[in-house]
């Protein structure tokens, strides 16, 4: 791999219009103590992680609690009943690993099942209620965890606890999604008892109680993974989902594991990446951008060339994930010809430096989503070293909509993520192949990425929402933080962002991120570019400088004080 571009590209984004974080501005949800630095997407998770840190946990166990309080306080964006990925480094060996929490699909599940007799998708049933759920992973990541820390599981859990018995206030956000999402909510007494107490939408200021997900999360502190994956807990789930038209059976609880996968990690110019494996599509399409990128980029282009060569890689790393990739366990997948050096050099000599592409010709994605914050990342650095970054989810805002029975537990529509069909695009527009088709016990191919990005200067903790976004987002933070040396943690969560996925074969950007020369520029030669309806993703980031030693943080300024969410 050519490695003479160390600190070549001037400013990938140089030109790009700024996001005027001034609009936007929310106090940052990072937090730092003696004991180590912590960011989430929500104050009170932040606090609760700052608090396991203070009272001598580690960064496992502070993973552990700001999980927990984010399943009480983002309950739109995870949960109990969904699942993730963390991505661990253990600062005494230097190892690190990914914990895969991803749902699993029942047993009952079958490739068409989401499909009527002609082969088309039945609307709505992959999104909606317990038969779009998968077997959640979130309560087996914390149970696995806390054989990594210095408190117990317990203690750990303690704060969400609270939290759910208490209550806490309301903020905008939250309040906004609630609105947005009434509907949804109503469809189910359960999820309605929980979300719209006395039949009416809580408003910004008032005290939201989760008293049934406390005696959950209560069971799992008392009872580890056995208390939801069986004994009474277990039993409410099946009978609720049952009850409502699921196919869950209690041994597909009782059979869930979490599962320790090596990350995928790879270096690019004078930095090592390490980023979510299979499956999650994150690592590997990361590393073949990134591969790409190195052969094409040069210093001496203008900064609008740059861009196209990211779109043209963007268009090609989402091809192979579109067609190759898949849960690991249950398909082959061609990952070390993926990311060999051979391959980036076949792909590169593939992009016309002065012209768009074509993508495959496909039925068109109607109406792209515009949400991109319906999951949630969180990072923790301890001050002896030892990193998490997770990206947890239930898939869509408030997930299948389906809170089980007396649990408190609203389950995830995870099943959506597989491929339902041929020619058939999940909810964020993204197609897939046989790779990913539903098979039982299979997990569905996913875009959450935690990543680490470390060379000689620093250590880059990163991760975010934004469904089939996330990737790209990441991908623009890197070349920034690499190629550009920005440190500046502020400017890296507030660029605009582009993306392009293969298919459909559009240049999606955010509203009013970009001028129209550069967008001018970008048509003149093929670029279909739309401009997308709200801005996307809500990005955590911790950095630690090796030479201040010293951890500083941000976050998303599209995030908590965005209401447009």
């Amino acid at each position: 791999m050519n490695r003479v571009f160390a600190a070549k590209i001037n400013s990938l984004c140089l030109g790009f219009v700024v996001i005027v974080v001034a609009l936007f501005w929310f106090p940052g949800q990072g937090g730092a103590t003696t004991s180590g630095t912590v960011v989430s997407a929500h104050p009170l998770a932040t606090a609760v992680g700052e608090r396991i840190l203070e009272k001598g946990g580690n960064a496992f166990d502070a993973a552990i609690a700001v999980g927990a309080a984010l399943a009480v306080v983002e309950p739109y964006a995870s949960g109990l009943g969904g699942g993730g990925f963390w991505l661990l480094h253990h600062a005494k060996t230097g190892r690190s690993v990914m914990i895969d929490s991803r749902e699993t699909a029942p047993s009952a599940a079958s490739k068409d099942m989401f499909l009527d007799e002609q082969g088309h998708p039945l609307p709505g049933k992959s999104l909606n209620g317990p038969i779009a759920a998968g077997i959640p992973g979130t309560p087996a990541a914390f149970a696995s965890l806390s054989r990594y820390g210095r408190l117990t599981l317990a203690d750990n859990l303690e704060p969400a606890i609270k939290l759910a018995q208490d209550g806490f206030k309301v903020d905008r956000r939250f309040a906004q999604t609630l609105r947005d999402h009434e509907k949804k909510l109503s469809q189910y007494p359960d999820t309605a008892a929980v979300f719209l107490p006395d039949g009416a939408l809580l408003s910004e200021g008032e005290l939201f109680r989760q008293p049934q997900l406390a005696v959950t999360l209560a069971a799992i502190a008392k009872s580890g993974g056995n208390g939801f994956y069986q004994g009474p807990v277990a039993r409410k789930l099946v009978h609720a989902v049952r009850a409502s038209g699921g196919i869950w059976h209690e041994q597909d609880l009782k059979n869930y594991r979490i599962v320790e996968r090596k990350p995928v990690q790879f270096s690019y110019r004078n930095a090592q990446i390490t980023s979510a494996s299979l499956p999650s599509a994150g690592g590997l399409t990361l590393a073949q951008a990134l591969n790409i990128l190195e052969v094409v980029l040069d210093e001496k282009q203008k900064p609008i060339q740059k861009t196209h060569l990211v779109i043209e890689t963007l268009r090609r790393v989402y091809k192979d994930r579109t067609e190759l990739l898949g849960d690991s366990d249950f398909v082959a997948v061609p990952a070390d010809r993926l990311v060999s050096e051979t391959y980036a050099r076949q792909q590169a000599a593939t992009i016309n430096p002065d012209k768009a592409g074509v993508s495959q010709a496909v039925p068109p994605v109607q109406n792209l989503p515009a949400e991109g914050a319906q999951t949630t990342h969180f990072a923790v650095l301890d001050n002896a070293g030892n990193r998490v970054a997770a990206t947890l989810t239930i898939n869509t805002f408030f997930g299948s909509g389906f809170v089980a029975g007396d649990t408190g537990v609203l389950l995830n529509n995870e099943m959506d993520d597989f491929a339902i069909g041929e020619h058939i695009p999940n909810v964020f527009g993204l197609y897939g192949s046989r790779a990913n088709a539903i098979a039982p016990g299979k997990r569905p191919l996913s875009s959450m990425s935690p990543t680490f990005v470390e060379n000689e200067n620093g250590i880059l903790i990163a991760g975010t929402p934004g469904g089939s976004r996330i990737i790209s987002m990441l991908l623009l933070v890197i070349l920034d933080y690499i190629d550009n040396h920005e440190t500046d943690l502020q400017k890296l969560v507030s660029r605009p962002r582009f993306h392009h996925q293969y298919l459909p074969d559009i240049l999606q950007i955010e509203p009013d991120a970009f001028g129209a020369s550069w967008v001018s520029a970008l048509e003149s030669i093929g670029h279909d570019v739309r401009t997308m309806p709200r801005t996307w993703g809500n990005m955590q980031l911790i950095h630690y400088d090796k030479q201040l030693q010293k951890a500083t943080t941000a976050s998303d300024p599209r995030g908590l004080s965005d209401t447009r969410y």
